[in-house]
């Protein structure tokens, strides 16, 4: 049984989702899970046995401009640390938590805590890289005990934009296939005839999502058979979606859902998932859309190709080509046979590839290799310990 410290961004967010569901997990097999934040992450729900959460209160002072979160974060990691006699404090996001929980194992010798980062995406791509933090977020990753990418894609990246020759482990992201079996009920309205398809989209609707080239891509469809648009989220960009919707005339076939807790059952209503970005770290989504049985059509950019097979479970097309989404929609929404095809080798490769029981895993080895524990203890669940 290990301790482990998570701190993750309690929100929406991939970063958020797979450090929520990888706390309950390893939880369920008996290691003890303190998650550390400023509000409790919104999939945890109900604290399920061996987890707790530890709020970071805000506390402003007149001196202080702007909230100091980094040092009370690590200030809560020491406290929490030697309240639960935690091991290990494993963030998800280089800013501003690993130079935090960087600081609390120096100021905190006697507890010996180890660090590890997973790195998601943007912290490396945009915020990590901006001028302001690139001097720290180079520094959090070298100094970490273990660092993690979610793809061989954005561990080479970080590599190549911050110079570093450090061993990173790629842990790629997982669902977990029984959440994805289980039928259920669906906020959205039924389709206006059965011949009708269902197009989806899930984000959180920036700029980084092309979320305009979605509502293209269900224009051209429409040219050829009855097809609706679910846009899932909320945004910068969702405005943006509505005007070119209005513009190609089909904003009566575009509905908007918000942002909801559990994708499940809205995704259980979809034929096709669209997610035409511009860069993706892994593509999250894609992957559980997958674990539904519901084909991809993607951007080939990012840690994209490293989740969608390339027609086997959806296609990849240039950035920005809405026709070739567009078209390869078309050619399977209109051949049944193919699109059963596709449908099922999408949820078996999600189910072999990426469950939570093979990725989980391999965060627990990670955690055994640096905690210098043997394999065979820290896996004890696997043989009923």
């Amino acid at each position: 049984m290990m301790r482990i410290g998570i701190t993750c961004y309690p929100t929406h967010g991939g970063s958020g989702v797979v450090a929520t569901e990888l706390g309950k997990h390893l939880a369920s097999w008996g290691h003890e899970v303190a998650f550390i934040s400023y509000s409790a992450p919104l999939r945890l729900g109900i604290i399920p046995e061996r987890v707790s959460f530890h709020e970071v209160e805000a506390v402003e002072y007149p001196l202080l401009k702007n909230y100091p979160y980094t040092l009370a974060l690590a200030s809560k990691m020491i406290a929490v640390a030697r309240m639960k006699g935690l091991q290990l404090l494993h963030v998800h996001y280089a800013i501003p938590f690993a130079p935090a929980a960087l600081m609390a194992k120096v100021a905190a010798p006697e507890l010996d805590l180890k660090v590890v980062t997973t790195l998601h995406g943007t912290d490396i791509t945009l915020v990590g890289n901006d001028p302001t933090f690139r001097p720290i977020t180079k520094w959090a990753i070298e100094q970490s005990d273990a660092v993690t990418a979610v793809s061989r894609f954005l561990r080479d990246q970080a590599r190549d934009e911050f110079d570093i020759e450090r061993d990173m482990d790629v842990v790629h992201n997982f669902v977990d296939p029984e959440r994805h079996d289980r039928p259920c009920p669906s906020c959205i309205a039924p389709r206006s005839s059965p011949d009708e398809v269902t197009l989806m989209h899930i984000s959180n609707f920036r700029p980084v999502k092309r979320v305009e080239d979605v509502v293209r891509v269900l224009a051209h469809v429409r040219k050829r058979m009855p097809a609706r648009l679910i846009l899932v989220g909320d945004g910068p960009t969702a405005c943006t979606a509505l005007q070119v919707a209005l513009s190609l005339g089909v904003a009566d076939s575009v509905q908007f859902t918000g942002v909801v807790e559990e994708i499940e059952p809205i995704l259980q209503q979809a034929d096709l998932l669209l997610l035409p970005s511009e860069t993706e770290s892994f593509g999250l989504v894609a992957l559980e859309a997958m674990a539904s049985g519901i084909p991809v059509i993607a951007s080939k950019v990012g840690g994209l190709p490293e989740v969608v097979t390339h027609g086997e479970t959806g296609f990849l097309a240039p950035v920005g080509d809405y026709e070739a989404m567009g078209d390869h929609a078309i050619d399977l929404l209109s051949d049944q046979e193919l699109y059963h095809r596709f449908s099922h080798a999408a949820r078996e490769r999600a189910g072999a590839q990426f469950s939570y029981d093979k990725i989980v895993r391999e965060y627990e080895r990670v955690y055994a290799r640096l905690l210098e524990m043997p394999e065979r203890e820290a896996l004890s669940h696997l043989e009923g310990g």
